[in-house]
């Protein structure tokens, strides 16, 4: 009877374990800087690509196969398309337009770069950002922001889609 209980409690503990396992973490890392030399802010984006494929395949109606051997052509289009749609960036209470410059990967994150023109010095930020939140209502994306070597970051959600920072 002992060793029947025992396996009943490894079972359980074994369900548990699988059952923590499954749960997964949906976030994404956002970076702008102020570059007062080149007058622009520069964005980083950094996104799981098992994530961000399955997003852009329910967006797109299609399998875009991210980074992989498969990635199918005109890939940088769609990127280009729902970072658009998705990020809108006013600093100092203007809007800018966000350019993508180009990806690369890091393991299984896909890093994005970008930038905005900004002709006047940085004083406020203002962003919102819903990338991933309609494939994924748990998605948090972390906004880290540095102006002037004054850092300061925002926590988005489906909740609460945009922030402001104030240098």
């Amino acid at each position: 009877m002992k060793k029947l209980l025992n396996y009943i409690l490894l079972l359980l503990l074994a369900f548990t374990l699988a059952a923590a396992a499954v749960h997964k973490f949906y976030v994404a890392v956002f970076q702008l800087e102020y570059v007062p030399a080149k007058k622009v802010v520069q964005m980083t984006s950094r996104i799981f690509i098992d994530d961000l494929d399955a997003a852009l395949s329910k967006k797109y109606g299609k399998k875009l196969y991210l980074c992989t051997t498969k990635e199918i052509a005109g890939t940088d289009d769609y990127l280009k398309q729902y970072f658009t749609e998705k990020i809108s960036i006013k600093l100092n209470g203007s809007a800018k337009d966000l350019k993508f410059l180009g990806r690369e990967t890091d393991d299984d994150v896909l890093v994005c770069y970008f930038t905005l023109p900004s002709e006047t010095a940085v004083k406020s930020i203002k962003m919102s950002n819903t990338v991933l939140f309609d494939a994924y209502a748990e998605q948090q994306n972390i906004i880290h922001t540095k102006v002037n070597g004054e850092k300061k970051s925002l926590l988005l959600t489906n909740g609460s889609p945009s922030g402001t920072t104030d240098f």
